[in-house]
């Protein structure tokens, strides 16, 4: 049903627009569903080579995320590097703290830059262009000599690339791969961030050995950075647009086209109209309410509730405490007396790469609730017990004397790794890339997004300072964020496996409630008539919703709406 309709804008370039396309644009939906299954039902074709390959291709930008903050861990340790940036032979805490901690002051900045250049540009073109502004960040690094502040500064530079990147990409994922892969293509962004942690910790290990006392030692792991940010820059732009960001823009038959490339079916057929009609209900009912200034991301129909949910989630997984390991990994178990620390931070990249891969299959055969849940549960265990063994039964002064005590604590480190890196490592880029209307989604993931960064900064720049008071005791406060995160996401998020991005939001707006909402049927409750998605989304006369008007709404034009809905569900 359609309560509100839009004048159709002039068509200037003669492609047509959003407003002035409808389903009836299409083929006549028999003929249409000469192309679906014999029963009339919308059936999706195979999975694409180009959709595994898009997906691949801009999940580089997650390899570039890993192996530049997997590398300054072995830096940190290196003799050249020490010598000619530390403070007579050692870092004090300030100093590491700065050097490690402005790459996330960078991506802070750059992941809240990227939501208006996504917008504009297209999410294709940030991505490239964002790749190569990473380069200079580099080039900053890599010619640094013995000022310590440079070298900092240049990972702030190439931070501005990051964060742009950790934002674009699982946006141009989330809208342009097939529901059915989603998750598992959005959440490979991670598995290329421990990949590439993964590969700076065995460059490292190779260049520390056969470049002893010489710049080459961390010269030639940081000049290797550029290369990725060649190969995603370049390929990127090979790749088909995303089908929402071209349709929200007029371009409606390239997003017809780009839809049915990667989701391996004919461009009319009913996969296709059905992907189409609902994109086009969402724009109706959003263009009806005129303009929507950028405040609506908390003043919207239920935006307050997922722009506060998507900060948390992404802080969240730095509270978790992972990237502690990551960043200082090879200086905490050298602590415990391990002779070549290097080793051990290979042994942790290596599980945590395998333990992603696990996850990819967990992501979409599990579901993301109850995965997170046991994540934030067994994280938070494992914790506990490297806090407490190594407070009380490491020996600080000789930790020789005690090596039962380090090996308790590297066992349950991996063990802790392999937690996160099947759950909260790559659930929470998927779930937030598919938190948000298409309206809000880049400013909301960037806002998203940069509450990561914030809580990587303040991780990466105060740990030093807090372990030198509290020791191990440190990861006690990791724990304790795990155990509030199992209640947020059992209490506040939605589960979304196998779901559309439109019926996402519209559960969202309708108060799916979480704990039951993987047993909620959208579709059967459409067909009845119990949900009329485009009276969610304007008030009357074709206006957004005052806050009044929200509460009126519940009370009253969902009032039997929403009875339905809890009556079936």
């Amino acid at each position: 049903m359609k309560f509100f309709k839009t004048k159709p804008k002039p068509d200037i370039k003669g492609k047509g627009t959003p407003a002035s396309t409808t389903p009836t644009d299409t083929p006549p939906r028999s003929e249409s569903l000469n192309q679906g299954s014999p029963d009339g039902t919308s059936q999706p074709g195979r999975v694409p080579a180009i959709a595994v390959i898009l997906g691949a291709i801009a999940s580089i930008g997650g390899f570039m995320f890993g192996y530049e903050s997997g590398q300054i861990s072995g830096f940190l340790a290196m003799s050249d590097f020490i010598e000619r940036f530390g403070e007579n032979g050692s870092f004090s805490a300030i100093r590491q703290g700065t050097i490690v901690g402005l790459l996330a002051v960078g991506t802070l900045i750059g992941c809240l830059c990227s939501a208006p250049l996504a917008d504009h540009f297209g999410r294709r073109l940030t991505i490239s262009g964002s790749a190569f502004f990473y380069i200079a960040g580099v080039i900053i690094e890599i010619t640094s000599s013995r000022i310590w502040v440079q070298f900092a500064m240049g990972r702030f530079v190439a931070g501005l690339g990051i964060g742009a990147l950790s934002t674009v990409v699982p946006m141009y994922q989330s809208e342009s791969i097939p529901k059915r892969i989603r998750g598992a293509t959005v959440s490979s962004y991670q598995l290329l961030i421990t990949l590439g942690i993964w590969t700076a910790y065995m460059v490292n290990y190779g260049t520390s050995k056969e470049y002893e006392n010489n710049s080459a030692q961390w010269r030639i792991p940081n000049g290797l950075s550029a290369l990725w940010a060649i190969l995603l820059g370049s390929s990127i732009l090979l790749m088909p647009e995303s089908p929402r960001y071209a349709y929200r823009k007029g371009r409606v038959e390239e997003a017809r086209a780009n839809m049915a490339r990667l989701n391996g079916v004919p461009p009319h057929s009913a996969l296709i109209d059905e992907e189409i009609r609902e994109i086009q209900d969402k724009l109706e009912a959003e263009s009806a309410g005129g303009e929507h200034p950028w405040y609506e991301i908390f003043t919207g129909p239920r935006m307050l509730y997922r722009t506060l949910l998507g900060m948390v989630l992404q802080a969240g997984q730095q509270l978790t405490g992972a990237n502690y390991f990551f960043y200082y990994g090879t200086t905490i178990f050298s602590a415990t007396g391990l002779k070549n620390s290097y080793v051990t931070s290979i042994i942790l990249g290596t599980v945590n790469v395998a333990a992603t891969i696990f996850g990819l299959w967990i992501v979409e055969n599990v579901g993301r609730r109850k995965a997170m849940m046991a994540g934030a549960a067994w994280m938070c265990m494992c914790l506990l017990i490297y806090s407490f063994v190594g407070h009380f039964q490491l020996n600080h002064t000789n930790p020789q004397a005690t090596p039962q005590a380090g090996n308790i604590m590297i066992v349950f480190t991996c063990l802790f790794i392999a937690a996160f890196a099947t759950t909260w490592g790559p659930l929470v880029w998927a779930i937030v890339g598919e938190l948000y209307p298409a309206r809000y989604r880049a400013i909301c993931i960037a806002l998203a997004t940069a509450s990561n960064w914030l809580f990587n900064f303040l991780i990466s720049f105060f740990s030093t300072l807090i372990t030198d008071q509290i020791d191990y005791l440190y990861g006690l406060v990791f724990g304790g964020c795990c155990a509030v995160l199992f209640f947020v996401v059992y209490f506040f998020m939605i589960e979304t496996k196998d779901r559309s991005l439109e019926e996402i939001d519209t559960m969202y707006v309708l108060h799916v409630n979480p704990i039951t909402s993987s047993k909620w049927d959208g579709e059967s409750l459409r067909k009845e008539g119990l949900v009329d998605t485009d009276r969610l989304h304007m008030g009357p006369g074709g206006r957004s919703w005052s806050k009044a008007e929200q509460a009126g709404q519940r009370r009253g034009v969902m009032e039997g709406e929403a009875e339905g809905v809890e009556r079936a569900v």
